[in-house]
């Protein structure tokens, strides 16, 4: 786009295409023509023009019978990426690519702030160029007002030869290209596109790019990449394009360094258009690619055309088409692209004075960028901070804003979504993008369907699905008409969540139509899997996907979006058996958990949240599901975690921020290196429950993602946040706008509040263990009783179940829930400590703690289980020593080394299969307390049994 295809044939002194086939390659030439007048050429999209290479490639495949080598000059080397990454390296022998950038982040024209650049170009996108296209002759007026000194100079060197017409004609098939017939129209949905998906969102880097409704990274890149760089090209810095290197991580890279601008990669002149750095981004974009680099000392132009391009860059061309045939040798100007970031591919340029005040100038501008480069870096940290608080400001105040009967839901913000950008990605699921107009239309449809089986407004409806864009929907649908989802868990007692809930309809996805279906009185719909005709279990006319959406006429009660922040919205349901509980959550609380979880992890429209926990589990409710949605964010759902897969994941859905419950993310920890992981897009682990070791190892591996962690009360709307990594295992400071909470004293052996003399209860203070209790509102709807009169006359707390402690800097500490502690002869013990002393170990992979009866005794001994990191070992002095560091416990009784430690389906650590086995049997990794001296011994069997 914005250059014709002659510039690979400018004239016969320079054209590549005649000095490849004198090296014995074989060129092609991909012309897109010119889009002004090619028939809807100027309706073309980036999607049309990737399709367009990649059927190039399948053309010159069938025609040579041999894989194709693919390249491409700036944009066009761009469009090379996308192609062998869309055909996942199909029939493509190797990427050449001439000043292409990756991290388009460091190419910001006019030295703009990343930040400025990013919400220009989506304001751009969505507001103007989707209709308007840019005519060639704005293209060429802003090359040259990002090189006016050279432009100038041209013109000068041109009116000083006019009496030298021998030299004029040298140049002047080159003159006229850059004068003015090299230059075409840029299609407006195709710029559009461009810019919303590459410089507002950085998908070349960072992954999760969209063609044709099929999610693509150049982490797929598998095939080699010679990269031609120019030193001094300020438009793809060497840097952003050497990115691919991080974006590829499968490819071979190599480099090509040319001393030229952007023009002179191609047709001479210094490069201000592709500065390496973001041309270098290849490393980070594909680092499993072999990534070589050919570095000029040229321009953007100089790259590909001049006298450069005719005497290095294309007879190095041909040389590294024939050493990928087996047919010679590496070319020697062509170096491997080293791993390091450090590393510095770039030659010190000479000689500055002949390239004249515009090279000077970026040589002084780059000797200024490296003197000051550590300093930048501390003041882009605090710039960061800075927009980062200032752009969560709204969201803070909206929601601070909320009252009862404020109109809020989940639907209401989906339909946001749809109006701020219809053709923006809104839903990712198995490696497909949904957009924003996409999605409200099939909830559009959802709820006609749900009209048309009489589901009407404050209905409590049953959702028994797994994770699939239909569960979205259908939530949301619910949502839209103002009736409450009561989501059933598959793998819990559904019958008795059905009763509990008060449901009379249920509506199941295919594969969950079998456990639906033999539940009573309860009528049975499913929803999902496409409208043919199937055998599901149930009849034919419980079938939803057969409803005509066109033909259900919407009744006069109908309003879209009813719900108001005190009606209640889901219903959710913890715990098993006897203890199953259900939570009723209204709009309001879970619009607190969606703003609440956006603004602490400032997610922004260039964000994509990952995450595994289906629907019907609190946190991917709340947290993933809201977070998203209420930060612009895209939502990436997966149905499992593999740790053997997450980082290919990851790279395809551009995930930048990624969820957790409990010790989900311990196996990726323990993985062998991946080679996705290196140079990785995510910059935060969001969720609840991962204990204090694992949170290190986590922050230690993935550096510089970090843990952002949440504690969140079943009932009440008590929100924790830990928005700092300096105090691992803590859980932070209250949400604002979210319940006020306070720790009261509490005594764990009579279960009851400690109270004064006046009757109400007793504020602890820094560092004191007691119950955290949360404040009540008159309008949520609580499954349990609030107390009275706690801390004033008629105020209503609610206890979470939860000891806390607070530190003097006001930071809440998570002690243990009240069903975990441990009442031993000495008194309460909490597991809580122990599990996190234990867990700091370098030794310990993981640990709990659990109270057991103690033979002839109504008290338990305190025993404390680990599992060892591989290749570790642990001794009684180490266990010792960690306890000695706890103030908060007393110690346990027994430590025993396990094989594994059980956990639930959603990773939380569970005691009761240890509990069960009983007290552990003398042996190895087997210690008991010395109660003198607070010393770990091997135990005993007297120790044994206490």
């Amino acid at each position: 786009m914005m250059l014709a295809s002659e510039i690979y044939d400018v004239s016969p002194a320079t054209s590549a295409v005649t000095i490849l086939r004198h090296n014995g390659v074989d060129p092609w030439v991909v012309d897109f023509g010119a889009p002004e007048r090619e028939e809807g050429g100027l309706e073309r999209t980036l999607t049309d023009h990737v399709l367009a290479v990649s059927d190039a490639v399948d053309r010159v495949h069938a025609d040579t019978g041999r894989d194709v080598h693919l390249g491409g000059y700036s944009q066009g080397g761009m469009f090379c990426y996308q192609t062998a990454a869309y055909r996942r390296n199909a029939d493509v022998g190797s990427l050449i690519t001439f000043g292409s950038p990756v991290d388009t982040r460091l190419a910001m024209p006019f030295g703009l702030p990343e930040q400025v650049a990013a919400g220009a170009a989506g304001l751009l996108a969505d507001s103007v160029l989707g209709r308007v296209a840019v005519p060639a002759w704005v293209s060429r007026t802003g090359f040259r007002l990002l090189d006016p000194v050279k432009s100038l100079r041209s013109r000068i060197e041109f009116i000083l030869q006019l009496q030298d017409r021998e030299a004029l004609l040298a140049r002047e098939g080159q003159r006229r290209f850059l004068e003015d017939e090299g230059w075409v129209a840029w299609p407006g949905p195709a710029l559009a596109e461009f810019l919303r998906q590459f410089i507002a969102h950085n998908r070349m880097l960072e992954g999760g790019f969209v063609i044709e409704d099929r999610l693509v990274t150049l982490a797929d890149i598998a095939c080699p990449i010679l990269s031609v760089v120019g030193s001094v090209d300020e438009i793809a810095p060497a840097p952003g394009v050497r990115a691919i290197r991080q974006a590829a991580p499968r490819a071979d890279v190599y480099e090509l360094c040319l001393q030229a601008g952007h023009f002179g990669l191609v047709v001479g002149s210094n490069d201000e258009i592709a500065p390496a750095p973001g041309v270098r981004a290849i490393r980070q974009a594909a680092p499993r690619a072999d990534v070589y680099e050919l570095c000029l000392q040229a321009g953007h132009f100089g790259l590909v055309v001049g006298s450069k391009s005719n005497t290095i860059t294309w007879p190095t061309v041909a040389q590294w088409a024939h050493w990928r045939a087996g047919e010679g040798e590496l070319p020697a100007d062509v170096s491997r692209v080293p791993d390091d970031d450090s590393a510095e591919l770039v030659p010190k340029v000479r000689n500055r004075l002949g390239y004249g005040l515009e090279l000077a100038g970026g040589v002084g501008v780059g000797i200024a960028r490296s003197a000051v480069g550590t300093a930048r870096r501390a003041v882009r940290t605090v710039e960061g901070l800075t927009r980062e608080a200032a752009s969560q400001l709204p969201r803070l105040a909206r929601l601070e804003q909320i009252q009862p009967g404020t109109r809020i839901s989940l639907g209401l913000l989906v339909e946001e979504r749809r109006r701020r950008g219809r053709d923006e990605t809104l839903f990712l699921f198995e490696d497909r993008a949904y957009t924003a107009g996409e999605t409200n239309e099939r909830i559009d449809n959802v709820v006609r369907g749900l009209i048309s089986i009489g589901i009407r407004r404050g209905e409590h409806v049953g959702v028994l699905m797994g994770t699939r864009p239909s569960a979205l929907a259908l939530m949301v649908a619910i949502s839209r008409i103002g009736a409450v989802s009561v989501l059933l868990r598959p793998d819990g007692d559904v019958a008795r969540e059905l009763e509990l809930g008060q449901v009379s309809r249920i509506i199941t996805d295919p594969e969950r139509a079998s456990l639906a279906a033999g539940l009573g009185d309860v009528h049975t719909f499913v929803l999902g899997g496409g409208g043919g005709p199937r055998r599901l279990g149930v009849p034919m006319t419980a079938d939803m996907e057969q409803i005509d959406p066109d033909r259900v006429a919407l009744p006069k009660w109908y309003r879209p979006d009813p719900g108001r922040a005190s009606d209640t919205a889901f219903i959710l349901f913890t715990g098993e058996g006897e203890r199953i509980r259900l939570s009723r959550i209204t709009n309001g609380r879970w619009a607190m958990s969606a703003f609440g979880t956006a603004s602490s992890a400032a997610l922004s429209e260039g964000d994509t949240l990952y995450s595994v926990t289906p629907p019907y589990h609190p946190s991917g409710l709340m947290m993933s599901i809201g977070g998203a949605i209420a930060g612009g964010a895209r939502l990436a759902m997966a149905t499992e975690f593999d740790p053997a897969t997450f980082w290919e994941e990851v790279r395809r859905y551009g995930v930048t921020v990624a969820s957790y419950t409990w010790t989900l993310l311990h196996d990726l920890a323990e993985a062998p290196p991946h080679p996705g992981e290196r140079h990785h897009p995510v910059r935060l682990f969001i969720g609840s429950g991962m204990p204090r070791g694992l949170w290190r190892r986590v922050e230690r591996r993935f550096a510089p993602a970090r843990v952002l962690e949440f504690y969140a009360s079943t009932e009440a709307g008590a929100i924790l946040v830990n928005l700092s990594s300096a105090k691992q295992g803590s859980m932070g400071r209250p949400l604002p706008g979210s319940a006020e909470v306070r720790i009261a004293a509490y005594d764990v052996e009579s279960a009851q509040l400690v109270l004064a003399q006046d009757g109400l209860a007793i504020e602890c203070g820094a560092d004191e263990i007691g119950m955290l209790m949360a404040r009540v509102q008159a309008y949520e709807p609580l499954s349990s009783v609030p107390l009275r009169g706690i801390f004033a006359r008629e105020d209503a707390w609610l206890l979470t179940g939860d000891l806390f402690r607070r530190d003097s800097d006001g930071d809440h500490w998570r002690i243990d829930n009240v069903a975990d502690v441990i009442h031993t002869s000495d008194g309460p013990v909490f597991a809580g400590p122990i599990r996190d002393a234990l867990g700091d170990l370098p030794a310990v992979d993981l640990a709990v703690a659990y109270g057991v009866r103690a033979p002839e005794s109504e008290h338990e001994l305190a025993i404390a289980a680990v599992t060892l990191r591989a290749g570790q070992e642990l001794d009684g002095s180490d266990i010792a020593a960690a306890l000695a560091a706890s103030p908060n416990t007393a110690p346990p009784d027994i430590v025993h080394v396990v094989e594994r430690i059980p956990v639930t389906t959603w990773f939380r650590p569970i005691t009761g299969p240890l509990r069960e086995a009983g007290i552990p049997d003398p042996g190895p990794g087997v210690w008991s307390l010395d109660p003198e001296t607070g010393d770990y011994r091997p135990a005993t069997a007297e120790a044994a049994v206490g």
